[in-house]
Formats: structure tokens, C-alpha cells, sequence
């Protein structure tokens, strides 16, 4: 079967990298604010409970996930001239721009229902839109090296559109519906920056080559994701330590303000924390092309658990402390963000060689499905842990001091357990700089033999 054309670089150049990496900009703006502030600024100003604006969110979850697998087979399927991952990828943008726009922006008189039908709208656009381009950044280098850059530029820029998405709202102000208010801001930067940072990215990035030599039913797709023993031992790794990292960060605002008693510093230590882990992402690049990638991630990991550590230790008014802690484990975040999808992308070559098909799309569906559980037992996990201690959040009465302890022993120390159990997974990883070359060797001469089909 013929493979469609493309570009096939070991890394593109500047001009690319920086065309490619724009999209994630307004991407994580949309990412934050969905679940973070949409909730509260529909339950206050709208008048809808949270019980049922958290229903629908779960709903719209659980709708999130089944999408992935779906449109990550049909991403890997379609193959128009004009390429498949930049097709879908340009196709899904006035889907995810307009219902964004709509749910950060709602009416006055907007209930669960508009909530509930503008938010599966995003959803759906924004996972159409995202897997095929995370999907085109694993396919754009072929080098073990070039792809941790790639990988890098696009996840320092996930995390610009955070800063951008915490800044925003509150700097332009979240008291009101009516008018100019801090989420419509999000909604204005979201309905310009998709389209325009999307359209660059199009006209000014190559579409990657197909590799494919043979065409997989989804069950046989399935079969081969399965059995490929690296990729199950990566998102083993993955997905504990993405347990391990949701921990921290669904407890982050209570510990900070219930523990520390720093509730009015909430906001700039978060913006600190993102803020090093842009400064992580180059040195995570620079660590892996000395160490190998596999081996920096869990030297980044090991290091977490160190400060994690010590931060179970702090109490009220600990906050230059925390303040270290929070940029040192930002600059590790680097190290997470930018390192695994790197590695995904040599897994995706395991399969590739294998199976005769490059399944990218696939591939990164079951990794966005890694991530999306990783939250869910987290948030299952550590809050009946706090509600059994006695923590209520919300509450005038002073929490009890073993409530307190609790928390510091779930933010700080529950999360070494699984950074430890993914740190044995993958310290001794086969899947190195050598055995990458060795594939695409092998991919490249199959894609050369003359047609079967």
C-alpha cells in the first residue's frame, strides 16, 4: 500500500518550530479555565448550583473520553492531498474557537442547559484539535533528539497560554456578568488566537510522511497497541506519575491557604510555579541530549520526590520556603511536560515497524485517556481522605489540626509512592538513542520497497 507524501525532516527549522508551537497557546487558555473557573463563575453570577455545574463538567468528561479513541482512529484513517494531521487539525478549529468563545462568554440569562450544550461542543472540538496536533509534533522529527525539541516547543508554549489563562480573568476582573468581564477576556484572546495562530501553523509547518505500508482494522489497531511492551511500560509510568503530579495540584489552593495561611498569595505562587517550569522545559532539552530522555525524566523525578519531601514539613507562615519549593518543582514540571511525549513518539516506532501502519493519532488518544484517569483517581483518592479527617472546605470553623496534617501528609508525601513506582518502570527503558535509529531505518526501508498493494 503506497504511503501519501510529506515532509520528512530530521528537525524543522526555526521558522517551524515557533509556527508549530503558537497553537498551544490559546490550546492550555482554554485547558485551565473550563475547570477551574468556569464552575464558580456560573454558580455566582448565573445562579446554578454547583452540584449540577459539576454534574454536567462530569458529563462533559465522560464524553471527552469516549471521543478520544474515536477521533484518534479516524485521524490516522482519513488521507487527503492536503495532508491528514494538518486536515483535521484546520477542519476542527472554528468548532473549538466558537464553542469556547460561547462558554467563556455566556449570556446573562444562560443555564445548565447552554453550559451543557456549548461545553460537549468544546470538548468534542477541542479533543478534534488537539490530538491530530500533538499527533503532527510526534511525526514532525524523525531524530531521538529532534523530537524532545519539538516536544519542548510546543509544551513551553502550553505553558505561556497558562500564565496567560491565570492572569487574565482576574486581572480584568471576574465580579460580573454584564460587559468586558475576566472570563470574556480569556474568550476574546481565544476567538482571535485559535484561528490565527492555527492558520500559521498550517501554511508555515510541513505535514509529517506517512510511514504507512498496511492498513489495521481497529481491533487489529488495538492488538498492536497492546502488545507494543514499550508503549504499555511507558504509560504504566505515565500514568503514576501523573497520579502523582494531580495530587499536589488538586490540593495546591487548600494548602496554600489552610495550612500555609498565605490565602491572598494563592494566585503568584501559582504563577511562580508555571512561571519555572517555562524555564524547565530548555534545560529538560539540554539534560536529555547528555543523559538520554528516558534517563533525565527520572532523574527529574527522583529530585521531585526530594523537595516533595521537605515540603510536609512546612507550616503557617512557611511561605519564602514554599516559595523555593514551588520554583523548583516548576522546573521539574519541565522535565514532565516535555520529556514523556518525546518519548511516545520513539514508542509510536516500535508499532510502526511492527505493524506496517503509523498509528500516531491512536497513540496519543490512549495518552490523553492516561492523563484524564490520572486526574480522576487523584480527585477520587485524596478527597474522601480529607473528608474523613475532618477537613470541610468552605467552612467558618477553624480546621481541626490533624485535618491540616493530613493534608501536608496527602500534598506532600502521598505523591513520592507513585513518582518511585514509575522511576523502577522506566530507569532501565530499552528504548534509547541507539535502538531509535535502528527503527527508523528499518520504517524508512519498508516505506522505499516498490507498491503490494
Amino acid at each position: 500500500m503506497a504511503h501519501d507524501g510529506g515532509s520528512d525532516p530530521g528537525l524543522p527549522g526555526r521558522t517551524a518550530l515557533v509556527a508549530y508551537a503558537l497553537p498551544a497557546v490559546p490550546l492550555a487558555a482554554i485547558a485551565l479555565p473550563l475547570y477551574v473557573i468556569v464552575p464558580t463563575f456560573y454558580a455566582d453570577h448565573l445562579g446554578i448550583s454547583l452540584a449540577a455545574i459539576g454534574t454536567v463538567l462530569l458529563f462533559i468528561r465522560l464524553i471527552d473520553a469516549a471521543s478520544d479513541p474515536v477521533i484518534g482512529w479516524l485521524s490516522d484513517q482519513v488521507a487527503p492531498k492536503s495532508g491528514r494531521r494538518r486536515t483535521v487539525f484546520l477542519l476542527s478549529l472554528p468548532l473549538t474557537t466558537l464553542s469556547a468563545f460561547m462558554v467563556f462568554w455566556p449570556t446573562g440569562n444562560a443555564g445548565i442547559g447552554y453550559l451543557a450544550f456549548w461545553g460537549i461542543l468544546l470538548s468534542i472540538g477541542y479533543t478534534a484539535t488537539l490530538l491530530p496536533y500533538t499527533a503532527w509534533g510526534a511525526e514532525l522529527s524523525t531524530e531521538y533528539r529532534g523530537r524532545a525539541i519539538v516536544s519542548a516547543c510546543r509544551e513551553g508554549a502550553t505553558l505561556v497560554g497558562t500564565l496567560i489563562a491565570i492572569v487574565l480573568p482576574f486581572a480584568v476582573g471576574m465580579d460580573r456578568i454584564d460587559g468586558f468581564h475576566g472570563l470574556a477576556a480569556v474568550a476574546a484572546f481565544i476567538l482571535v488566537a485559535v484561528p490565527v495562530f492555527g492558520l500559521v501553523a498550517v501554511c508555515a509547518v510541513p505535514e509529517p510522511a506517512n510511514r504507512s505500508t498496511s492498513r489495521l482494522s481497529l481491533l487489529d489497531s488495538l492488538r498492536h497497541l497492546v502488545r507494543n511492551r514499550s508503549f504499555v511500560r511507558l504509560v504504566a509510568a505515565f500514568l503514576l506519575n501523573g497520579f502523582a503530579n494531580a495530587i499536589p495540584a488538586t490540593l495546591f489552593l487548600y494548602f496554600v491557604s489552610e495550612r500555609l495561611g498565605a490565602e491572598a498569595l494563592r494566585g503568584p505562587l501559582l504563577f511562580l510555579y508555571f512561571l519555572c517550569g517555562i524555564l524547565g522545559v530548555p534545560i529538560a532539552v539540554w539534560v536529555s541530549a547528555r543523559a538520554g530522555k528516558h534517563r533525565s525524566w527520572c532523574g527529574a523525578m527522583i529530585l521531585a520526590c526530594i523537595v516533595f519531601f521537605f515540603s510536609g514539613f512546612l507550616g503557617a507562615g512557611d511561605i519564602a520556603a514554599f516559595a523555593v519549593i514551588c520554583a523548583l518543582t516548576g522546573v521539574l514540571l519541565g522535565f514532565d511536560l516535555a520529556l514523556p511525549p518525546a518519548i511516545q513518539a520513539d514508542v509510536i516506532d516500535c508499532d510502526t515497524a511492527l505493524s506496517g501502519e503509523q498509528r500516531t493519532g491512536v497513540y496519543f488518544a490512549a495518552w490523553g485517556l492516561a492523563t484524564k484517569l490520572s486526574l480522576a483517581l487523584a480527585v477520587g483518592l485524596v478527597f474522601p481522605v480529607l473528608a474523613w479527617s475532618g477537613f470541610v472546605p468552605g467552612s467558618d470553623a477553624a480546621v481541626p489540626e490533624s485535618a491540616l496534617d493530613t493534608l501536608a501528609m496527602l500534598y506532600a508525601w502521598l505523591p513520592i509512592l507513585p513518582k518511585l513506582a514509575a522511576i523502577a518502570i522506566m530507569w532501565n527503558f530499552p528504548l534509547g538513542q541507539d535502538a531509535q535509529v535502528a527503527l527508523r531505518t528499518r520504517i524508512d526501508a519498508a516505506a522505499r520497497r516498490p507498491d503490494t498493494a
